[in-house]
C-alpha cells in the first residue's frame, strides 16, 4: 500500500507539473489561448461560508469549487445557520427535516446516530468541511458547531470516492470570519432539558492576519424511556492565518464527550404499529434496565484547510483531518413477546473504536480557450481508516411491560461473539472541468480509485480485498437571462464491499448510475432559489441480509448474499425565498419509488424498499416585525407530512403522519437600546404531540416517532 501511495503521489505531482507547463504554453500562445483575468472581489457569500437568511446562492459541495447554485447541473439542498437556529435543530437529522428526498429520523426516538435515507438509499456518508467523517453511521456532530449543512443528491464518487448512490451530506463548521462577535445562550425545555452554549470570535492583531473562533455547547435531558437521560458537551476551537488575500491556513479542532449519548433499540410492530391483545405498549416503557444500559461516545478531530493562489491562473488547496470516534454500548435488546405482557430480552454490548485519516489535495486552474472559460480541478485524495470492533452477548432475561421491575438483574457477563479489526484505505485521482461558453455551463469529470480492505478476525479466518473503480460524470445547464436554468446530468458511484459471504469470499463493489434532469429558477433581482428535478438511479451488486431469530436461545443470526439490483426514481421540488423583507419561506415536495428489480430470491423482485416514505411534503414560513409596537418579534410556523412506508417484505404499511412545528422569538433591542443583543426564543416540534410510527424494517424492528418537544432559549450577543 505504501508503494502504491508513493506511486500515486508521484503521478499526481507529475500531472500537476504537466498541467502547469501546459497552461504556461497556452498563455504564451495568444493566438489560440488566453489566460482568464481573475478579479478578487468581496462577496456576501462563499460556497463554504455564511448564508444570509434562508436562501443560499453558492455551494462548493457539487464541484469542490465556489460555484453559484444557479450554474450547477446537480441538485444541492442547503440548510443555513439561520434555519438551524430558527427551527432549534438538535441534530443534523433534525436540521434536514424540511429537505426533500431526505428521510430523517427513520429510527425515531432511537437517536444515537445521524442516520438518514437520501433518494431511497441509506447509510449516506457524512463529510465535515469536504472530508469524510466517520464510518457508516458512526459519529455525530452537534449542529450548533455548524455554519451550514448541505445535501448533494445522487452519486458523487467523481469527487468523493466511495459514496452512497443517494448522495452525501456535507457539514461546514463555524470558522473565523475576521469579525469580532460574541454570543452566549441558556436553554431549557420539556423532559428536564437544560443547556448552554457560546460562540466567540475575533482577531489577535489590527491587520486581521490572525483570527480565531471558539464555539461550544452542553446539554442534558430525559429520554422518553423511563430512567434514561442524555447528556454531553462539544467544543470547537479554530485558528486562521491569512497573511494576504492569496493565502489562508485554518486550523480546525473539535472535541465532544457524551457519557450518556442516547438510546438505540427497537420494538415489535405488535404494540406499536397495532395493539397487542393487551393494548399498545407505552412509549415510556424501557426494554433495557437503567442499571445495565450504557451508551457513551467520545469524538476528536484535528485538521486544517490550506489555500494559496499561485498566480492569476492557479490556486492550490490542501484539506486534512484526523478523526477519532470511540464508542461503547451495552443494552438489553428486544427479543420477542411471549405470553400475555411478557417480553424476552437479551444482553448485548461492545466497543467500536475508529481512527481515520483523510487528505484531499487540489489544483484549480482558471483559463480561457477562445470563447470557452474553464475552471479545471485536478486532485488526489487519500483515506485510511482502522476500526476495532467487538460485540458480546449474555443470558436471556424477561420483563413484564405492563408492570416493569428494574434493578433486579444481578451480575451479567457478556461473552464475546464477534471481534475484528478492519483496516480500509482508498486513494483516488480525479479531474473535473467546468466550462462556460456564453450562457451554457458544462461539467465533465472522471476519477479512478484504488481501495483495499483487511479484516483481522479473532475467531475466524482473516480476509483481505483489493479493487479499483472508474467513475465519471457529465452535466449541462443553460442559464437564461430571466433566471431560468434547465439542466441535465449523469453520474456514477461505487462502494467497496467490507464484508464476505458465508464461504469467506469478499463481495464485489456496489455500483450505481443516475440520470437527472431539472430546472432552476433564481432571478437576479430577488432572493429566490427554486429547483425542480426528476431522477432515476440504478444500483447493482447489492448486498442483502437475511435475519433469523432463535426463540430458544434468544439470539439472531445473519446471512448475507450479493445479487440483484435496486432502482429508485422520482422527482423533487424545493424552494427557498425571501418573499419580502419581512417574510421568508421554505417549501418542498418529493416522490420516491424505490424497489428491488433483480434478486437471487424471485419473491423479492418488485418489493418496495423499506423505511422510505414514498411522498414527503413540508412548508415553513417566518415573519419578522421591523417597526411599530411589535418591532423585534418573529413568528415561525411549519408543517411536515411524512408519507407511507413499507417493511422489507412489504407485509407492513406504516401510515402517514403530519406534524406541526412553531417558533416565536423576541429581540429586546426593539424595546430599548439598553437591551440590544438580548433575544428570547420559544420552539415547539411536533406541537400537537402526534403519536406515530417512524418506520418498520420488519415485524420485529419498528420505531416510535419523536413526540412533542418544547424549548426556550435566551441569547445575548455583543
Amino acid at each position: 500500500m505504501v508503494r502504491l501511495t508513493k506511486t500515486m503521489t508521484a503521478a499526481h505531482l507529475a500531472a500537476t507539473v504537466s498541467l502547469m507547463a501546459l497552461s504556461s504554453a497556452w498563455a504564451q500562445s495568444a493566438a489560440t489561448v488566453e489566460l482568464k483575468q481573475v478579479t478578487i472581489e468581496a462577496a456576501t457569500e462563499q460556497g463554504a461560508g455564511v448564508v444570509e437568511g434562508y436562501v443560499a446562492e453558492r455551494s462548493a459541495s457539487a464541484s469542490k469549487t465556489d460555484t453559484p447554485l444557479i450554474e450547477t447541473p446537480r441538485t444541492v439542498s442547503v440548510v443555513s445557520r439561520e434555519q438551524i437556529e430558527d427551527q432549534d435543530a438538535g441534530s443534523v437529522s433534525e436540521a434536514l427535516r424540511y429537505t426533500p428526498g431526505v428521510a430523517t429520523e427513520y429510527r425515531g426516538q432511537s437517536n444515537f446516530h445521524d442516520e438518514m435515507y437520501v433518494r431511497g438509499f441509506g447509510y449516506v456518508q457524512r463529510y465535515v468541511n469536504g472530508l469524510e467523517y466517520g464510518w457508516a453511521s458512526s459519529g455525530k456532530i452537534n449542529p450548533f458547531l455548524l455554519e451550514r449543512v448541505e445535501v448533494l443528491k445522487g452519486p458523487a464518487s467523481i469527487l468523493y470516492g466511495q459514496a452512497s448512490p443517494g448522495g452525501i451530506v456535507n457539514m461546514t463548521t463555524k470558522q473565523p470570519s475576521g469579525a469580532t462577535k460574541r454570543e452566549v445562550e441558556l436553554s431549557a425545555g420539556t423532559d428536564a432539558r437544560v443547556g448552554g452554549a457560546f460562540d466567540i470570535q475575533g482577531t489577535f492583531d489590527d491587520a486581521g492576519v490572525w483570527s480565531y473562533r471558539v464555539a461550544g455547547t452542553a446539554e442534558r435531558f430525559d429520554l422518553v424511556e423511563d430512567g434514561l437521560n442524555q447528556e454531553g458537551f462539544s467544543i470547537s476551537p479554530t485558528l486562521r492565518w491569512a497573511p494576504s488575500e492569496d493565502t489562508a491556513l485554518t486550523l480546525i479542532t473539535l472535541f465532544s464527550h457524551e457519557p450518556k449519548a442516547g438510546f438505540r433499540n427497537f420494538r415489535d410492530a405488535s404494540g406499536l404499529l397495532y395493539p397487542t391483545a393487551n393494548g399498545y405498549i407505552p412509549e415510556s416503557f424501557l426494554i433495557s434496565d437503567p442499571d445495565f444500559e450504557e451508551y457513551r461516545r467520545t469524538q476528536f478531530q484535528v485538521g486544517y484547510n490550506f489555500e494559496h493562489r499561485l498566480n492569476e491562473a492557479f490556486k492550490i488547496r490542501q484539506n486534512v483531518s484526523y478523526n477519532i470516534i470511540d464508542t461503547y454500548h451495552q443494552s438489553l435488546i428486544w427479543g420477542s413477546q411471549t405470553t400475555g405482557t411478557t417480553i424476552t430480552r437479551s444482553p448485548r454490548g461492545g466497543g467500536d473504536d475508529l481512527n481515520q485519516f483523510v487528505a484531499d489535495n487540489q489544483l484549480q486552474s482558471d483559463f480561457d480557450t477562445g470563447a470557452f472559460r474553464h475552471t479545471l480541478l485536478t486532485g488526489f485524495d487519500f483515506k485510511h481508516s482502522m476500526r476495532n470492533y467487538w460485540w458480546g452477548s449474555g443470558a436471556q432475561q424477561s420483563i413484564d411491560w405492563a408492570n416493569p421491575v428494574y434493578g433486579n438483574l444481578g451480575a451479567i457477563t457478556l461473552t464475546e461473539t464477534d471481534s475484528h479489526v478492519t483496516t480500509a484505505w482508498q486513494a483516488g485521482l480525479y479531474a473535473q472541468d467546468q466550462i462556460e461558453v456564453g450562457n451554457l455551463h458544462l461539467n465533465f469529470g472522471a476519477r479512478y480509485d484504488w481501495a483495499g480492505t483487511e479484516i483481522d478476525n479473532a475467531s475466524s479466518a482473516d480476509q483481505s480485498y483489493d479493487d479499483g473503480a472508474f467513475t465519471w460524470s457529465a452535466g449541462a445547464l443553460y442559464a437564461f437571462d430571466n433566471g431560468i436554468s434547465p439542466y441535465v446530468s449523469y453520474s456514477t458511484s461505487f462502494e467497496p464491499a467490507l464484508s464476505a459471504d458465508s464461504a469467506g469470499k469478499m463481495f464485489d463493489p456496489t455500483t450505481a448510475q443516475q440520470w437527472e434532469a431539472g430546472v432552476k429558477f433564481a432571478p437576479a433581482d430577488s432572493r429566490i432559489q427554486l429547483t425542480a428535478s426528476v431522477f432515476q438511479i440504478y444500483q447493482q451488486n447489492v448486498i442483502n441480509s437475511a435475519w433469523a431469530y432463535d426463540a430458544a436461545s434468544g439470539s439472531w443470526t445473519q446471512s448475507s448474499y450479493q445479487t440483484g439490483e435496486v432502482r429508485s426514481r422520482g422527482f423533487e421540488i424545493e424552494g427557498h425565498a425571501e418573499v419580502t423583507d419581512n417574510f421568508s419561506l421554505i417549501a418542498s415536495y418529493s416522490y420516491i419509488d424505490a424497489e428491488i428489480t433483480e434478486d437471487r430470491d424471485p419473491t423479492n423482485v418488485g418489493l418496495t424498499k423499506d423505511r422510505i416514505p414514498k411522498q414527503q411534503a413540508s412548508i415553513w414560513g417566518k415573519y419578522e416585525f421591523f417597526e411599530g409596537p411589535l418591532d423585534g418579534l418573529s413568528l415561525g410556523l411549519g408543517v411536515r407530512h411524512i408519507g407511507e412506508s413499507m417493511s422489507s417484505d412489504n407485509s407492513l404499511t406504516v401510515p402517514t403522519a403530519t406534524l406541526v412545528d412553531a417558533m416565536a422569538s423576541y429581540d429586546f433591542g426593539g424595546l430599548s437600546d439598553r437591551f440590544e443583543g438580548v433575544k428570547l426564543q420559544l420552539n415547539g416540534s411536533n406541537l400537537l404531540d402526534k403519536r406515530y410510527t417512524a418506520s418498520c424494517a420488519s415485524e420485529y424492528a419498528c420505531w416510535y416517532g419523536p413526540g412533542r418537544a418544547l424549548s426556550a432559549k435566551l441569547k445575548y450577543s455583543w
